[in-house]
């Protein structure tokens, strides 16, 4: 088979959610040569001299191919065979038939020979389950060196993705697929393949030569899914111009090819109903899925909150050194606890940075995450409590993996949920003199914290204030998180069904809070907007004038 097709022939690619039974194509062939061409020339010239030349036109029309011959069209379905003359030259005898798809190709070219013939003449399909649908893949390169071939894994994976095997014919020098039993051929509509292809042929010989696979070109090639996906290509003409196709041989002739959609139109009464066919198949299977997850969703136990946080370690930047990397971990104040098996520290990978303006970013985009619960112990307190801390350190390593300390920094849990994007600038511990300098570029040296809740308040602290006098620090870099916050509590719900007031401190916690807040002071102000207005209606009209007349007298 050869593809003869211009250059710029473009590949569809179609949706439907049509039954591929459906689908037509209307393709039509005609032949554009000189020789078709002349003899309708030759009669306007010699039109107006009747005695002159009809000798030799006669001769040019007897030697003349028929307009039967020169163009054909046909309507060809999906998968639908139309036999070519050499298969019916080779499956008209039923001793060359070896396999149960040859034979049903047998009886098919008997009974059209005693229907009256087949109706195509040029243009024949080669359907998905044909001897060379399948060899598309071993011809195909990938390269243009001439030497290239696939390996054998290529090979056997190729036959494995097409789902048949390999057997040689003796009729032909090359491999033919497997074919299917003969009950298998007459419920192939039922079968669902991965991948269906169907060639739309046509034999291109000289006139009275037909029948020769030398002579057979591909004018188009359809593939088919499961889901719908229709491949053509070439695609459709529309109402552009023919495509050509370029012969082989001393002739060179050029045949123009047509593609037209010869699908029919489906009605507005049948469009309706399928889409309300469609609108109860969704509804049954939204139904089906809620089915499946239920009504109830997991609540914490009454007086605790659930805190879910999914972050992310987005990127480091403004860092003395390359290869970075972010050791960070979250602390847990009083009242709050986590679930043994979850880990509430991670070190992310170790990334170099690259030049963005005039800064050097690390861009990680590690991401984790963590669960915490709060329950207040003491009920009586009206302060909020302590929010999770999340403190991280940033680390380089040099060639000889040494690591030094870049920086240090924390954040707290954002208090309200949905999505935070928040950038932490570090220092870190700074020893004066020359030779600790020295020592970090060499040897990698660094002063370090031994205790990283240092960088806020130490969790050993005890006393009132905290004094830092003498220790001496530079500022580094800085560090940007992602974090996506969601607060889980009965309650939330419960307030919102029964519409309470929030006094609680697991009210005060909640997502509604500072809207809460906000309400509560726009309805004290309304409040006593309205105790002034009544007071001031209540007053003796006597002390109303008098009270004027002193605002709008000069003082002396």
């Amino acid at each position: 088979m050869a593809e003869r097709w211009r250059a710029d022939c473009p590949e569809a690619v179609y949706r439907s959610r049509d039954a591929l039974a459906n689908l037509r194509l209307r393709v039509r062939i005609q032949r554009v040569t000189s020789s078709m061409l002349f003899p309708d020339q030759l009669e306007e010239r010699v039109a107006g001299e009747p005695d002159k030349g009809l000798i030799e036109l006669d001769t040019l029309r007897r030697h003349t191919p028929s307009a039967v011959d020169d163009q054909e069209e046909q309507v060809v379905a999906w998968q639908e065979k139309l036999f070519s003359q050499f298969e019916v030259d080779l499956f008209r005898t039923e001793s060359t038939c070896q396999s149960p798809l040859d034979r049903q190709y047998h009886r098919d070219i008997v009974a059209l020979e005693r229907a009256g013939g087949r109706r195509n003449q040029r243009i024949f399909t080669y359907t998905d389950y044909d001897r060379c649908t399948s060899l598309e893949e071993h011809t195909q390169v990938l390269t243009t060196s001439n030497k290239s071939s696939p390996t054998f894994l290529a090979e056997r994976m190729a036959n494995v993705r097409q789902r048949r095997h390999e057997r040689p014919d003796s009729n032909f020098s090359r491999l033919v697929t497997w074919e299917p039993t003969e009950d298998f051929v007459k419920n192939s509509h039922v079968v669902n393949t991965p991948v269906q292809t169907m060639y739309i042929m046509a034999d291109l010989g000289p006139h009275g030569k037909l029948g020769q696979k030398e002579n057979e070109y591909v004018l188009c090639t359809v593939r088919a899914d499961s889901n719908g996906v229709i491949t053509i290509k070439p695609d459709f003409n529309y109402s552009k111009e023919p495509y050509r196709v370029l012969t082989n041989g001393e002739k060179r002739e050029v045949w123009l090819l047509s593609l037209e959609n010869a699908s029919a139109a489906i009605s507005q009464e049948e469009r309706e109903r399928e889409q309300r066919v469609y609108r109860d198949l969704y509804v049954r299977h939204r139904d089906y899925l809620s089915s499946l997850v239920g009504q109830d969703f997991e609540m914490p136990p009454p007086g605790i909150l659930r805190l879910l946080v999914n972050g992310e370690v987005v990127s480091a930047k403004g860092y003395e050194y390359d290869d970075l990397y972010v050791h960070f971990f979250v602390e847990l104040p009083d009242d709050w606890s986590a679930s043994p098996p979850q880990s509430l520290s991670g070190v992310t990978q170790t990334c170099r940075t690259r030049t963005l303006g005039k800064d050097s970013v690390a861009f990680f985009c590690h991401p984790f995450s963590f669960e915490a619960f709060f329950r207040k112990e003491d009920e009586t307190e009206e302060s909020l409590p302590r929010w999770p801390v999340l403190y991280f350190e940033v680390l380089s390593l040099d060639l000889w993996q040494r690591y030094r300390t870049e920086g240090y920094g924390c954040l707290v849990i954002p208090a309200s949920p949905g999505s935070h994007t928040l950038t932490c600038s570090t220092w870190r511990p700074l020893q004066g003199g020359t030779v600790a300098e020295l020592r970090r570029f060499f040897i990698g040296g660094s002063p370090e914290l031994e205790d990283m809740s240092y960088v806020r308040v130490p969790s050993t602290f005890k006393g009132d204030r905290l004094s830092r006098f003498g220790f001496r620090t530079v500022t580094t870099g800085s560090v940007t998180f992602t974090l996506h916050c969601m607060q889980h509590a009965r309650a939330f719900v419960d307030a919102g069904v029964l519409n309470k007031r929030r006094q609680s401190v697991l009210d005060q916690l909640g997502g509604f809070s500072q809207q809460s807040s906000v309400h509560g002071v726009l309805e004290a102000f309304e409040r006593a907007r309205r105790r002034m207005r009544e007071a001031r209606e209540s007053l003796p009209e006597e002390l109303m004038d008098t009270s004027a007349r002193l605002h709008t007298e000069p003082m002396v």
